[in-house]
């Protein structure tokens, strides 16, 4: 397949997810349907209001929950309903995740933190060299440090280098510049973008208007529903 046939497919497919909770009597849907497509190259922000199902819906496209209805594939291959095990080895071959918080382990300094993920990630034994990829988030000189040692700017690029440990072909970023100032935002979209640059797929929940701003496509999720903005 050629790289323009390549692009045209989606890598992650999502079809009609329902993922609903129950607390007492009550059935609260989480997610209403919503189906939604991913391609290499592309950077595709998901905006909406606290509470709409967006973390949800990134847990699910991760693999990390499994929808109630519907499914979602990625790579070719069905992720939903399938064992934990297989579950987590096409996560570890297929997706990296950015976090709002618990990407790092205090007791790790930067790089350990770094190499770690990319060892639980499959031992695939590719990706790009640790000490490289800090520079290339610009913690090169904070690879020695732990997490309590670091800004929020830099935690936030240190939780981006965990993520891209193993070169996964897709990013999920859950408000991935949600602490951080105007500067450490640029720094940031800036890594995204290099990220679909490389031809890999970056899918960005987000309440920023910069991020979404850079998006090729921006999708709004209220109340469950997703709707192209």
């Amino acid at each position: 397949m050629d790289l323009a046939a390549d692009q045209a497919e989606p890598i992650i497919e999502a079809r009609n997810l329902y993922r609903f909770y129950h607390s007492g009597d009550d059935e609260t849907f989480a997610l209403r349907g919503v189906s939604l497509e991913l391609r290499r190259g592309e950077l595709v922000a998901v905006i909406g209001p606290s509470g709409s199902g967006k973390s949800t819906l990134l847990a699910c496209l991760a693999g990390l929950d499994e929808p109630d209805g519907g499914y979602v594939a990625v790579g070719g291959r069905r992720l939903s309903h399938r064992s934990e095990q297989v579950r987590g080895q096409l996560r570890a071959m297929w997706i990296g995740m950015l976090l709002q918080s618990g990407n790092l382990l205090d007791h790790l300094t930067v790089e350990q933190n770094v190499r770690l993920a990319r060892r639980l990630a499959g031992g695939r034994g590719w990706g790009p060299d640790p000490a490289q990829l800090l520079d290339r988030v610009g913690l090169g000189a904070r690879a020695a440090a732990t997490p309590s040692r670091l800004s929020g700017g830099e935690a936030a690029r240190a939780g981006l280098a965990v993520a891209l440990a193993n070169d996964p072909p897709v990013l999920l970023a859950d408000e991935p510049t949600g602490e951080v100032d105007a500067e450490n935002e640029r720094s940031i979209l800036r890594l995204l973008k290099e990220r679909t640059d490389d031809g890999a797929a970056v899918l960005v929940v987000t309440h920023s208007e910069r991020v979404a701003g850079e998006a090729a496509q921006v999708h709004r999720l209220t109340d469950g529903t997703l709707d192209r903005v």
